[in-house]
């Protein structure tokens, strides 16, 4: 059986950052009309199944009602909280019924929350805001298209994808939590609002990816280590005067002068520690938890992060491969 997991945030593209900047606001609405062009896309790769993550806003609901196809549709049972751990705990269901890829809408943190138990299902994040890294804007239509293809197996998912870095925060020896694009130290001591966008307040960043044409804390990397998807490293940043000063898309329609005390290439494998207490401790781009005086802290980069489909290079390879030509169908031969 051919399935294809969604995983679908109603939450996303909502956080302060849109009050503070000229964010996107991301309706659910429009999530809803975003699964069914991706429902569309999978139905013509004659997928047969779809799992879809439930959850409280009622948008995987929305956009499955009415679908006038063999395309079973399984909702996962469980509970949900609206928060993170439902993406992951629907990650983990999904990985055990053996989809063949997932599809999630979402941002950065949605995807770290899915990431945390997708072992090697191949990911097609598709972005729902305007201050994503690693999730892309890909159109419905054409993401489920790719990701039919992939969990049909037609392709050699080596040569359709990659694998990103990620980035791991342990304390006390024990690996506490990851991100995927940025873990930023913050002087704040208290969680709060969680969203990061004040760089008065961080201390120091590291990067798993710093591309020129991204925005937040890994645009500023860009311009002193740019560390690309596929390479075996990442960027450690400390924040500071007296070094070099650079101008970074902080976040949508904000663009600040930063100034970087120092800068360092960050190879896989190698350790960081996290010096300043007490301080809190940002998970691409949000606010996760504290640290006392007590713990010891640090920061290492993987190669072994989640495998990424590359939606364009899958669709260019399916059509060289006459996937999609009706003459070449078995049924039309």
């Amino acid at each position: 059986m051919i399935s294809v997991g969604i995983i679908a945030n109603p939450k996303s593209g909502k956080d302060i950052r849109r009050l503070v900047s000229q964010g996107r606001f991301v309706p659910n609405q429009e999530k809803v009309n975003v699964l069914k062009r991706i429902l569309s896309g999978l139905i013509a790769t004659h997928v047969d199944e779809v799992v879809m993550m439930p959850d409280m806003d009622m948008i995987g609901k929305a956009a499955t009602t009415n679908i006038s196809n063999d395309l079973k549709i399984r909702h996962l049972d469980m509970s949900v909280f609206n928060n993170e751990s439902d993406s992951t705990k629907a990650s983990k269901l999904m990985r055990e019924i053996g989809v063949g890829c997932l599809i999630t809408l979402g941002g950065d943190g949605t995807n770290r929350a899915v990431v945390k138990e997708l072992g090697n299902i191949p990911l097609i994040p598709i972005s729902t805001g305007t201050n994503n890294v690693f999730p892309k804007m890909i159109e419905g239509t054409v993401a489920g298209l790719a990701a039919g293809v992939v969990a049909s197996e037609s392709l050699d998912i080596k040569k359709i994808s990659s694998r990103s870095n990620l980035l791991e925060i342990y304390l006390n020896n024990q690996l506490a939590d990851i991100a995927l694009v940025d873990i930023a130290v913050s002087k704040e001591t208290f969680v709060g609002s969680r969203a990061i966008w004040d760089m008065d307040s961080v201390h120091e960043v590291f990067l798993g990816r710093s591309t020129p044409a991204s925005i937040g804390l890994s645009a500023i990397g860009s311009q002193l280590c740019p560390s690309l998807p596929g390479d075996k490293s990442g960027t450690h940043l400390i924040i500071g005067k007296g070094g070099k000063s650079v101008i970074a898309p902080i976040a949508p329609g904000m663009i600040r002068s930063v100034d970087v005390l120092d800068s360092f290439r960050m190879p896989v494998g190698e350790k960081v520690n996290i010096d300043l207490r007490p301080c809190t401790i940002a998970l691409d781009g949000e606010r996760s938890f504290s640290l006392s005086d007590k713990q010891t802290a640090y920061v290492l980069i993987n190669d072994k992060g989640p495998i990424i489909v590359s939606v364009e290079e899958t669709l260019r390879q399916a059509s060289t491969a006459c996937i999609f030509r009706n003459d070449s169908r078995p049924e039309n031969r």
